[in-house]
């Protein structure tokens, strides 16, 4: 039996111009980033494909298996896997003819597949390059980039400094983080501070 899977990323968009009549249909409402398996409807579909009553699987767009290239490549293989054809109406790709895999719709998945691996691998090499640009200018550090404060900076802001104030007229840590608007960390850290001169 075939089956269609509809995914729309918000509960307002109209999931209308994916609908089909006559066909077992499968709607999410929910963002691309989550991973197929995670999906409500998703899950539902992959149940019934294990008990046999799913071979082919539709979809408008390839897109609409998810927005991780590799999240998609992974969903097409698992169902390729289970004999099951995945159907794209926009790319025109069918991973299974005939009961056999289409050689194609491989060849186009390997591609994609090795173009998402390039992706992945261009951006981790820009962020490098980026991470040694900083470090030559003096402005990375390992807590993502941002400079910690000097001790004297951290004490001068209004609110740590009021919280220096009512440490020193005895007040707890607690009752000097409420009263200066801090947390009771940055109340304990202005403790340490202040009083270990």
């Amino acid at each position: 039996m075939k089956a269609k899977y509809i995914r729309v990323s918000t509960t307002e968009q109209n999931t209308h111009r994916q609908e089909e009549t006559g066909i077992k249909q499968y709607i999410d409402k929910c963002s691309g980033s989550i991973p197929f398996k995670e999906r409500p409807s998703a899950k539902k579909l992959l149940t019934a494909i294990d008990k046999g009553h799913i071979d082919e699987v539709q979809v408008k767009s390839i897109d609409r298996l998810g927005r991780n290239t590799l999240d998609i490549l992974t969903t097409i293989k698992e169902l390729t896997d289970k004999n099951i054809a995945v159907v794209s109406q926009k790319e025109g790709l069918t991973t299974i003819i005939d009961g056999k895999v289409n050689p194609v719709a491989n060849l186009i998945i390997s591609i994609m597949a090795t173009l998402s691996e390039f992706e992945l691998a261009q951006i981790r090499e820009r962020q490098l390059e980026g991470i040694e640009r900083a470090k030559q200018r003096g402005v990375y550090a390992s807590n993502g980039g941002s400079q910690p404060l000097s001790r004297e900076k951290f004490l001068k802001k209004a609110k740590n400094a009021l919280c220096a104030k009512h440490l020193n007229n005895g007040e707890s840590i607690r009752r000097a983080a409420k009263l200066s608007g801090v947390s009771n960390a940055t109340a304990l850290k202005v403790k340490k501070m202040v009083f270990s001169v």
